[in-house]
This record gives C-alpha cells, sequence and structure tokens, in this order.
C-alpha cells in the first residue's frame, strides 16, 4: 500500500524550512508533516503559512498553530476530514492507504525510531504522524514526523498499531484525519502568491489585540522561580509549548513573507526581518532559560523580552502599511 511511492528516508530531501540553516529546524510534530507532504506532491508550503500571524500568548503556552483544513482545500485541492477510530488503527490504515488516502494521526512517540535519544524506547510522549507507505507483511511503515520522512519495522510496528496489545475498554482512540489528494490542484506561482496574499490579510486582522510578548514577560517573570524549582524536565515541558511555538511560529512568518517578497512586494522584506529577529531571540531565551534552571541562578529576561515586544510592534506596523498600500 503505496501511497507515495519511491520515497526512502536515506534520499529524502526536506523542504528549506526544515534546513539545518534554520533557527527552529522543527517547528510542531503537526505543521511539520504538512509541509512535508506538501513539498513531497511538489506544492509550495509556504503559500499556506500566513495563519502564524494569529499566535499569541494563551497564558501558560503560545497558540500551537496549525494550519486551517479550509485552507488546505482552497489553495491545494487537498480534503480532509476526521477519521472515526472506531476499529483497530492498522485496519483504518490498509483500508484507507489502500483506497489512496493518507491518514495524520496521533501515536506515541516511543516507538518511533526517528526520534532516537528524546523519546524512542525511552518515555512516552504524544505526536502526530502521517502514514503514507504501509506493508502489513513484513511489518513496515512508511510515515512523515517532524522535519522528515522515516520508516518503522518489525516491533516498533506491532507496538504502534497495539497488534498483540489485549483489548482495554479503558484505552482511548487517538484523534485522526483522513487526507484525500485526488483532487489536488497545482496553482501556477503568482496565482498562488496572490491567494496567500490574501491570506496575508485575513490572518493580519486575526492577530492579537494587544502585545503578545508584553503579557508573555510579566509571566514568564513571574514563573521563572517555579521553572527552576521543578527542574529541566519540567522546564522543557513548559519550554516546547511557549518559547518554542513563538520562536517557531515567528520564523515560518517570516520565511512566507520573504517568498511573497518576491512576487511584487518588496516591503514585505522589512517584516521579515523583525520576524526574523523575534524567533533567533526566543532561540536564545530558551537556552538562557535552561542554563538558569540548571544552574539555579537568577535570570532577568527583561531585555530579551522587550526586545521581542519591540519587534512584534514594529512588525505589524509595517505589515499594516504593505496591506494597506495594496488596497
Amino acid at each position: 500500500m503505496e501511497v507515495l511511492p519511491d520515497l526512502s528516508p536515506g534520499t529524502y530531501r526536506r523542504h528549506l524550512v526544515h534546513g539545518e540553516a534554520m533557527v527552529w529546524v522543527e517547528k510542531n510534530c503537526y505543521v511539520d508533516l504538512w509541509i512535508e507532504l506538501l513539498h513531497t506532491l511538489r506544492l509550495e508550503p509556504l503559500a499556506l503559512l500566513p495563519f502564524t500571524l494569529a499566535v499569541d500568548f494563551e497564558g501558560d503556552q503560545w497558540t500551537f498553530f496549525k494550519p486551517s483544513l479550509e485552507e488546505l482545500r482552497d489553495l491545494y485541492g487537498i480534503d480532509v476530514q476526521e477519521l472515526t477510530v472506531w476499529r483497530p488503527l492498522i485496519e483504518h490504515a490498509v483500508e484507507h492507504l489502500s483506497a489512496g488516502k493518507l491518514i495524520n494521526t496521533e501515536v506515541d512517540a516511543f516507538w518511533l525510531p526517528d526520534t532516537a535519544g528524546t523519546d524512542y524506547r525511552i518515555k512516552h510522549s504524544k505526536t502526530s504522524i502521517l502514514l503514507a507507505n504501509l506493508d502489513r507483511e513484513p511489518r513496515r511503515l512508511g510515515y512523515f514526523h517532524n522535519a522528515g520522512y522515516f520508516e518503522l519495522c518489525g516491533e516498533d510496528f506491532s507496538q504502534l498499531f497495539r497488534l498483540e496489545a489485549p483489548a482495554d475498554p479503558e484505552f482511548l482512540p487517538l484523534f485522526a484525519e483522513i487526507i484525500r489528494i485526488d483532487r489536488v490542484v497545482r496553482r501556477p506561482q503568482d496565482e498562488l502568491a496572490a491567494s496567500s496574499f490574501e491570506l496575508l490579510r485575513r490572518h493580519f486582522d486575526r492577530r492579537p489585540l494587544s502585545n503578545p510578548f508584553r503579557r508573555f514577560g510579566r509571566r514568564f517573570a513571574e514563573d521563572i522561580l517555579e521553572l527552576q524549582a521543578k527542574g529541566l524536565p519540567h522546564y522543557h515541558a513548559w519550554a516546547f509549548a511557549s518559547v518554542r511555538q513563538a520562536g517557531a511560529a515567528f520564523e515560518l512568518a517570516a520565511a512566507n513573507l520573504r517568498w511573497q517578497a518576491g512576487f511584487d512586494h518588496p516591503g514585505l522584506v522589512a517584516v521579515a526581518d523583525c520576524f526574523d529577529a523575534i524567533s533567533q531571540s526566543n532561540k536564545a531565551l530558551i537556552l538562557k532559560g535552561a542554563r538558569a534552571v540548571n544552574s539555579g541562578r537568577p535570570l532577568d529576561a527583561t531585555l530579551i523580552v522587550s526586545e521581542m515586544a519591540q519587534a512584534w510592534d514594529r512588525g505589524m506596523a509595517l505589515l499594516s502599511e504593505c496591506l494597506s498600500r495594496r488596497g
């Protein structure tokens, strides 16, 4: 069952937003698999990214940013529907991959070899993967996860799909989606860029009502002592839900703006510079925070957070001017 034949982990080439030169090679598990799937389908994922403008500080985390299913359909003709997991996941996988559809599903990263050194055979954690190619005998799965395409087999296959696990009424099915790619639309680049620019308008109107970095700075000053008291494992969970999400979101926003700048929108480059600065500052903050938690030494993040807040204000003001000039 090969929905996307000829894929191989050894020869797979990531999209540039997952390149080693990026500040955040991995963004979040959901948006990462969409970037790589679109890239594999010879579609430009950069066009999809204006939704990152709406990320906000939610209090105990930053927005876990995800693309709109409606925008995936409008831009690329891809249809996504929730999969009702009413029987074993392997049976759904056989059913839908055989029909040329893909499945995005939550799984336990404990059984994903690409997470070696972090989660694989070390700790149980929820993540999303996209099932692309499956061979039930001899148990092999090709899947997209984070920044690339990978394969697993043998015991990992059996455990991921719970093939030998006894029926357990207390085990709740994980969330999954069916992805139909039989009506993919490959638009000319200028048409795709024009659609992306309209999405930029839409998501600019959805931007936070107040500067999210100023609110984040106040909360971080309150929480740093608790983060230090609870230690590095707690800090890493907090950092993934907060600083990493903010940094990765603005790196993707900047990538979209630089791409759109090449379609007669040169003013977007200055906005991208502001958002890149935010991304880089978040990377600096996550490292400073880890050192402070590990050492127990005080950390005053006032300056770095203030710089991010100023970059957000300037970037949004410049973007407003660009959008106004285009009517």
